[in-house]
């Protein structure tokens, strides 16, 4: 009791010390995040890891991001592959990124990919993250091996293309924002399946946000949960959402809300995306559902 009792004073406290309101935003940033969610193409600025690996081990001349931190980047990456670390010193790479190609990010699990790719497609560029990470994607592809290496690749020079300044004034903010919740349970722009039901638990005064589509939300949701289904379109609804309460983002497995959390943060609002989403069978055991926690109809 006295443990249960504890758990929820921290989150209380937590929720305090994050509390955020809606900021002011550009119109040129409020453009660019409304553009995107109105023009979603069939992919969701995805690729399949079966196909990407395809490319690779093809020899096709691609732009890759590896966002996961150096050390296990050292170990093993995709060939030709550039390390630019999640983390507020992601900006250092903007300026040398091509807007000439396709940009395939690619993290542990796609979540923070998810985020990634979304932030650089407001700022003009052609982003796809790679299904499920490398963890659950990647390095589950038969005969993926072929298309690693250990050797690392410098990223460097500066291309042409200049961003927008007041689209990257925010870009740059968003991620130095990653320095303030290391420290706390919204790490990464995130929250752990745990985490989010002791909050329900204790009757926090939260948003839970689901876009998975209607037809899934209905089968079961997360106890609280209202539904914005992904889409094209989906931005004409966050008008709706509470600009003074924390909105916890959930999808299937964390990529479709990653990319969410990204343009609700730029839009002002103080989102976060739960780990492992609803959870499926291929992220096991990460997700709500995967976890055994209630579902609701």
């Amino acid at each position: 009791m006295r443990r249960t009792l504890f758990s929820m004073l921290l989150v209380l406290v937590l929720l305090v010390g994050m509390a955020g309101s809606v900021l002011a935003v550009s119109e040129k940033v409020e453009d660019a995040v409304n553009s995107y969610f109105a023009n979603l193409p069939s992919d969701n600025h995805k690729i399949s890891q079966v196909d990407f690996v395809d490319k690779v081990k093809a020899g096709e001349d691609l732009f890759v991001l590896d966002i996961r931190q150096p050390d296990v980047y050292n170990e093993s990456h995709i060939k030709g592959a550039f390390n630019a670390p999640w983390g507020p010193g992601f900006v250092d790479c903007l300026d040398s990124l091509p807007a000439d190609k396709i940009i395939y990010v690619y993290c542990y699990s796609g979540q923070t990919a998810g985020q990634t790719v979304a932030l650089l497609n407001f700022a003009g560029f052609d982003a796809k993250s790679v299904n499920l990470g490398w963890n659950l994607g990647i390095s589950r592809v038969d005969g993926y091996e072929a298309a690693v290496e250990s050797e690392a690749n410098v990223l460097e020079g500066t291309t042409s293309y200049k961003i927008d300044p007041e689209i990257k004034s925010a870009i740059v903010d968003y991620y130095k924002g990653l320095a303030d919740v290391s420290a706390t349970m919204f790490k990464n722009y995130k929250i752990s399946e745990d985490m989010l039901k002791m909050m329900i638990e204790a009757e926090q005064d939260v948003t839970i946000l689901s876009i998975r589509q209607p037809s899934a939300y209905a089968e079961g949701h997360i106890p609280g949960a209202i539904n914005i289904g992904w889409g094209k379109g989906m931005q004409e609804y966050f008008g709706q959402l509470s600009a003074d309460k924390k909105i916890i983002v959930y999808c299937y497995t964390g990529q479709t809300a990653g990319q969410t959390v990204a343009g609700l943060r730029m839009l002002g609002y103080d989102a976060v995306s739960l780990n492992g989403g609803m959870g499926m069978s291929a992220n096991e055991p990460s997700g709500w559902a995967n976890k055994g926690f209630e579902v609701v109809k």
